[in-house]
């Protein structure tokens, strides 16, 4: 008896990572997730506007810094609009696991890692343009800072590489959270990093018992690194301090949310 054969079932691409495509379309889809959220699209434009009129205008006059309190705070307000903004990362990596969406991207043999590195770089995205408008606001307000150019440069650099470091944070939550509230609430932990830490007040000015953990987190580091390079000084080892602190969160992130993204999308 002749055997009869059948066509084999297409084999699926081995995924060895995003490619250009998947990455940019995957990153077009993040964006108009955030234009789609109108409450969390308005959140993000206006806490930076919040923030520093609130610190400055209500707290301001209260808080002796040895320097004007708008120079002191900016860097600050920059770091709370990003940890808040993690949290609409982490929500949307959650949803999406949550949703089913990853089992109709493979069916369209999309790599499944596109789609967490979307998210990411649309996170970047998203909080470059609060911290931008938060700068803004704060020139608008009196903020004159003494930075040159390549101190400008610097610490846009030096903000990027935390705002990626945070981001990737934000993605790795949501890949370990099994529901997009439970996302919210750890990733609210982050955006609370600034409050103890040199953001709003000097250290010293804290209990003793708190101040240890206040200079020696990372949001202190890239905090006083921002402010030495926006007032033209040298940031010394913060600079060096705020760096090494945000590959390593980029590190630890990216190893947890790939091997986790990978086993729950597998």
């Amino acid at each position: 008896m002749t055997e009869l054969t059948y066509p084999h079932a297409p084999a699926r691409r081995v995924d060895a990572g995003p490619t250009v495509t998947e990455l940019s379309t995957m990153i077009v889809r993040a964006l108009r997730l955030s234009l789609r959220n109108v409450d969390g699209l308005i959140t993000a434009l206006a806490l930076p506007v919040m923030l520093m009129v609130m610190f400055v205008y209500f707290f301001g006059g209260a808080i002796h810094t040895g320097t004007r309190y708008i120079d002191y705070v900016v860097p600050g307000v920059l770091l709370v609009c990003v940890g808040f903004g993690s949290g609409t990362t982490a929500v949307t990596v959650s949803s999406d696991l949550a949703g089913g969406i990853i089992d109709r991207f493979r069916s369209l043999d999309v790599a499944p890692r596109s789609l967490l590195a979307g998210h990411v770089v649309a996170s970047v995205a998203r909080n470059l343009a609060s911290a931008a408008l938060a700068v803004a606001v704060a020139l608008a307000i009196g903020y004159d800072p003494t930075a040159g150019l390549g101190d400008w440069l610097a610490a846009a650099g030096l903000l990027t590489l935390f705002i990626l470091a945070i981001s990737w944070l934000a993605a790795a939550v949501g890949v370990v959270t099994r529901s997009p509230e439970a996302a919210q609430g750890i990733t609210f932990l982050v955006s609370f990093l600034p409050y103890p830490s040199s953001a709003f007040v000097p250290i010293h000015t804290m209990p003793s018992w708190l101040q240890g953990f206040a200079r020696h987190q990372p949001v202190t580091e890239v905090i006083d690194a921002l402010r030495a390079l926006l007032s033209g000084q040298a940031p010394g080892a913060a600079a060096w301090a705020a760096v090494a602190w945000s590959a390593g969160i980029i590190v630890v992130s990216v190893v947890v949310a790939g091997a986790l993204f990978a086993r729950r999308a597998g």
